[in-house]
């Protein structure tokens, strides 16, 4: 039987899954594919780039399944004028990650859109719904790309308890299979966010190198902190840091961020350099702490199949086991 919660019912989808808006690695195609597999795709808008943004939106226009698109909330204040790009696709939700919904929720709310929203703790869950947020992702430190220092097993229940029922709850870092969505239920969560599964997969727009490194990496290669921001001339506000695989540039920077500090436009220019010949000893890779339980790069209808199926195969079992019991 499909697993069905209060979150497949609110966004009208087969499976309680997630994309989560990788920026730039979640385009039209791998949205698409989420969508039509059952889950729940969400575009990646990222910082902002008004015409990536308008080329994957059009591209979105013949989609017939529920989608999202998701923006760095502090980045759309400086570019505001995005969102009515966003709209105008007619997305089912917009999501917001990282800084303060209210000056946007009423736009989204009036294009008859649903907001989600990304939160790391109780206070911003709390700013989140005072703003009208009808979804909530507890995003914990294992997930990749930014994030904060609580962990998805602490921060679920914390932000189930203070949802108290009111809007759905989905649960985001170090998720890969269907055990982990099967756990996140059991903490009261709706569904999961995923990144880095998705990220290896066939329709995600990032690196065919990239990709195999997640697939290569093994469970403890990642590490969280500003290296990556700084190397990229991008620092992010407090309390967020980034996470990505281990590679030569962390190792050698790594203890040593006051250095880079200070050396930081000639490091700014060799990572430039880096990324633009693909050159992954520099280049981070952003990937949560679930690399260790990733080994292939099916297509994503693929990997939802085998997360719901799992997940469901769990759950039945544990149900059974009680009538048993009782």
């Amino acid at each position: 039987m499909p697993i069905t919660t209060p979150l497949t019912t609110q966004l009208g989808i087969d499976h309680p899954i997630l994309l989560a808006p990788m920026d730039i690695v979640a385009g039209s195609r791998l949205v698409t594919a989420v969508s039509r597999a059952g889950g729940f795709g969400v575009l990646g808008g990222g910082y902002g780039e008004r015409l990536w943004l308008e080329q994957e939106t059009a591209k979105l226009k013949d989609l017939r399944a529920p989608f999202g698109i998701g923006f760095i909330t502090w980045s759309l204040a400086r570019c505001p004028e995005l969102l009515d790009i966003a709209l105008a696709a007619k997305p089912a939700a917009i999501m917001l990650s990282f800084g303060d919904p209210a000056p946007f929720a009423p736009k989204i709310k009036s294009a008859g859109a649903r907001l989600i929203c990304q939160v790391q703790d109780e206070a911003m869950a709390r700013q989140a719904l005072d703003a009208g947020a009808d979804i909530l992702i507890a995003q914990g430190t294992e997930a990749g790309g930014h994030g904060a220092s609580r962990t998805t097993v602490d921060l679920v229940p914390g932000i189930v308890d203070l949802a108290a029922g009111r809007v759905p709850v989905v649960a985001a870092g170090g998720i890969a299979d269907g055990r982990g969505l099967a756990a996140m239920m059991m903490l009261g969560a709706s569904g999961v966010l995923l990144g880095t599964r998705f990220y290896a997969s066939q329709e995600a727009d990032g690196a065919d190198e990239a990709k195999r490194r997640i697939c290569d990496a093994t469970s403890g290669s990642t590490v969280r902190g500003i290296i990556f921001d700084l190397s990229r001339n991008n620092v992010w506000p407090a309390p967020f840091t980034g996470r990505c695989l281990i590679n030569d540039h962390a190792r050698r920077w790594m203890g040593r961020e006051v250095e880079l500090m200070q050396n930081v436009a000639k490091v700014a220019a060799d990572y430039a350099a880096a990324k633009a010949s693909g050159n992954f000893d520099v280049t981070a890779v952003i990937a949560g702490e679930a690399v260790g339980l990733i080994h292939d790069i099916p297509p994503a209808a693929e990997i939802i199949e085998r997360i719901a199926t799992e997940a469901e195969q769990l759950l039945a079992r544990r149900r059974n086991s009680i009538a048993s019991a009782a």
